[in-house]
């Protein structure tokens, strides 16, 4: 980017990045209340790891090949790719006719997903100086805080049906919505961001990107939904899973290994592995892998415990979590300006991480018995460390190399925290499981699993055995559909019957209820403090960062000018 671009212009660029890493941070959030409804519309239970899956899959493939790239061809080129191929993707997801075509058209909106989450906090390191910088990568991480609210909200009300200009909304349009913001970041960035030319032939990596591709992947699909997503393939060629996941790693360590080879002797390697010899790149990229895992475990369990505890309904878990955001938003925006004027920014990561971990900490407190003001006040304190420390690690990060390896260097951090949410998510979620199994016992044996089992709509749910199916039977939707069920199939008898078995319903219902909630919630301490303790092993990395004085001089020319 030239520096002398008018200040207007750079604000103008800034605005289009916004909007498209404001599509790509709701896309993860408004899917979440729209997932229940597909499901339903395809009839297809079985795939509903996917859909979530093959996005994340492509996304996380795609954040280190894109850097590389926008390195070698010029941010603005490979931005407009990323903002095409993610409306795309998202017009295609919306007219799906059935479940393959949507977990496909999910895979390539990915890939634009990828693109535009690698380049977006890159470019600031284009426009900006070092010191100016810290603004910027705060509006961004607020970009992220609002659009956690924003997509719960959006995408509950859009699959509630409304009637919008005349046509009735449904999940479809979840993704529809991204096609007119995507064409007008398109526009924006098309007209005003100049035209990056090449001095020097790129050369493309191909050998590292494919060993790349085929690592991650895997890894992706080994520590994601993996039971679910090969379920056919373990019953027709009879591995079990432990020695499926066992083959997977070992693909993920050969992939690796060979990639390492390659990059050591590539002449523009994808992630330069001398950037391993930086210290400071090191620590940073440790404290992204597990703050990563902690963040979502925080985030993703939150709305699973105002569900199940509080009875809440998606649209309305998704609006509880406004505390946290609103603490995350005021100091993501502050943290930002102020760094700017005085160009330091460790003190802003200790002071962050070190909250962030007592909250996370606290958050383990949290039961049955817990009123929803105590659990806003952890997530408002939580929120405002979160809101600190995100922007700052790629402030850090971009502190530490010259203009034209931002890319990989800002992407890289981008992809070591998605594989910290990718592995959290997978290591939560199996310690979920065991949490509640153990905490149920013989909960097939209970009067009203028991019931449920032999009744057919209670049958459609999926199967009991399985712990997500029975925290799925204590929400509130499920919980009201067998209610209305179970009413109907008792309302032909004698008001004396009538009474006696609802009430009886009613009490079997109460009584699993509360076991299943405190099998989750006791299950749920575990994992916070999981949570915490990756947190405090950040802190500590953290602590051990030297730092450097951000840099006043406006960058200049960069590669491919």
């Amino acid at each position: 980017m030239h520096h002398h671009l008018s200040l207007r212009s750079k604000v103008i660029i800034m605005i289009s990045v916004m909007a498209s890493m404001f599509l790509v941070a709701l896309d993860q959030t408004i899917i979440a209340t729209a997932l229940g409804k597909i499901v339903e519309d395809f009839n297809a239970f079985d795939q509903l790891s996917w859909i979530v899956t093959a996005y994340l899959l492509t996304t996380t493939i795609t954040v280190p090949i894109a850097g590389k790239f926008s390195d070698l061809f010029g941010r603005r080129l490979v931005l407009l790719i990323g903002v095409a191929v993610f409306g795309l993707g998202s017009l295609l997801s919306g007219m799906s006719g059935d479940v393959t075509q949507l977990i496909a058209a999910r895979a390539f909106q990915g890939i634009g997903g990828g693109i535009i989450t690698a380049n977006a906090f890159t470019i600031i390191g284009d426009l900006f100086a070092a010191r100016e910088r810290g603004k910027w990568q705060g509006l961004i991480g607020a970009v992220f805080g609002l659009s956690s609210v924003v997509g719960p909200l959006l995408g509950g009300w859009l699959t509630d049906k409304q009637h919008l200009f005349g046509l009735v909304t449904d999940w479809r349009w979840t993704f529809w919505i991204n096609v007119p913001v995507a064409v007008a970041a398109f526009a924006v960035i098309a007209i005003f961001c100049p035209p990056l030319k090449h001095d020097r032939k790129p050369l493309i990596d191909y050998a590292g990107a494919i060993l790349l591709t085929i690592g991650l992947g895997t890894l992706v699909l080994a520590v994601d939904n993996t039971q679910q997503i090969f379920q056919g393939f373990l019953n027709a060629s009879g591995w079990d899973l432990t020695s499926l996941r066992a083959a997977m790693y070992s693909i993920v360590a050969v992939s690796v290994i060979s990639f390492i080879l390659v990059e050591r002797k590539a002449p523009e390697p994808i992630i330069p592995l001398r950037f391993f010899k930086n210290r400071n790149y090191v620590l940073i990229m440790g404290v992204a892998t597990l703050f990563g895992a902690a963040f979502l475990g925080a985030i993703l369990y939150l709305t699973q415990f105002n569900q199940q505890v509080f009875g809440a309904t998606p649209t309305q878990s998704g609006l509880m979590l406004l505390p946290m955001i609103v603490g995350l938003m005021i100091t993501s925006i502050s943290s930002g300006q102020i760094i700017s004027k005085t160009g330091r920014y460790k003190i802003f990561m200790q002071v962050g991480i070190v909250v962030a971990t007592v909250m996370v900490g606290l958050l383990a407190t949290l039961s049955p018995s817990s009123t929803f003001a105590y659990e806003a006040v952890l997530m408002f304190f939580l929120g405002t460390g979160l809101g600190v420390v995100m922007p700052v690690m790629n402030l850090a990060v971009q502190n530490e190399f010259e203009q034209h390896e931002l890319g990989a260097a800002t992407s890289s951090n981008q992809l070591f925290r998605s594989l910290g949410s990718t592995i959290g998510i997978a290591v939560f979620g199996a310690m979920l499981t065991a949490g509640i199994t153990n905490g149920l016992g013989d909960i097939q044996n209970d009067a009203y699993v028991q019931s449920l089992s032999q009744s057919p709509t209670a049958s459609k749910i999926g199967n009991f055995n399985d712990s997500n199916t029975l925290l799925n039977l204590n929400t509130p939707d499920i919980k009201g559909q067998i209610t209305t069920g179970f009413n109907a199939s008792v309302s032909k008898l004698p008001t004396i019957y009538k009474d006696q078995a609802v009430t009886q319903f009613t009490q079997e219902q109460t009584e699993y209820s509360s076991k299943v909630v405190n099998a989750f919630s006791s299950s749920l301490q575990r994992i916070f403090l999981v949570s915490a303790s990756l947190m405090f092993i950040a802190a500590i990395l953290v602590f051990s960062v030297k730092e450097k004085q951000l840099k006043a001089a406006s960058p200049s020319a960069t590669p491919g000018e």
